[in-house]
């Protein structure tokens, strides 16, 4: 790919054009809207005879990037653009509001950024309701806290940050669970969230958790160097 004729996208400050994204088995291809897909199956095709390896065409998925306008001619079909005419009529074009997963981040063009949580909150729901019924401790529910919200949470959270209205869920979720439902519990949450040292039990404040992960990622971007 990083030899072929294809375009890709040119990023200003960055010498080499923008052309493929490796991971393990994850493949991420960025060409230019004059680009030919042609010449991006003859790639493909080449490698995999050389590797006797199998492209899964039916797992490819194409992200428009651009203004609203093209994005929709692109995903319509009716783009003038050569990458819009030689893309496959059965390609699937990922549309406004849909997204695409990629190392485990959601990808698109203005998506609903609760949507990712969704399935996870319901994990979340349903696996503490089973721990609820062993009755645990207030010390055994502050470390399902830990294993079942921080574990699960904490990646995504990461890698494309946490929407306020579910971080607010899962206080909710994480206090209603820590005071068994009691709807007037005798310790207060700031108590709760202090380290036993000082009168607590350490709880996962997830708040926090967030603030500290926006952090690292101020503290990536200032960085002088390669890990910029």
């Amino acid at each position: 790919l990083r030899k072929s004729t294809l375009r890709g996208i040119r990023v200003p400050g960055i010498e080499d054009r923008l052309i493929t994204k490796l991971f393990a088995d994850d493949t991420t291809v960025y060409l230019h809207e004059e680009d030919d897909y042609g010449d991006l199956e003859k790639v493909l095709q080449d490698w995999c005879e050389a590797s006797r390896a199998k492209f899964n065409v039916d797992k490819t998925e194409h992200i428009p990037l651009g203004s609203a306008a093209f994005r929709l001619a692109l995903s319509s079909r009716t783009t003038q653009s050569n990458l819009g005419k030689t893309l496959p009529a059965d390609a699937r074009v990922i549309r406004d509001g849909e997204t695409v997963r990629i190392l485990g981040a959601w990808i698109g063009n203005d998506p609903d950024p609760e949507m990712p949580w969704k399935p996870i909150i319901a994990t979340i729901e349903r696996n503490l309701e089973r721990w609820g019924r062993r009755r645990p401790t207030i010390y055994g529910r502050k470390l399902i806290v830990g294993m079942e919200i921080g574990s699960r949470t904490q990646f995504l959270a990461k890698a494309q940050g946490m929407p306020q209205t579910i971080e607010q869920k899962l206080i909710t979720i994480i206090f209603d669970f820590i005071w068994n439902g009691e709807k007037k519990p005798r310790i207060s949450r700031d108590m709760l969230l202090l380290p036993i040292t000082e009168g607590g039990i350490n709880l996962l404040d997830i708040a926090t958790r967030n603030e500290a992960i926006e952090l690292t990622w101020l503290r990536d971007y200032l960085a002088l160097g390669p890990r910029r």
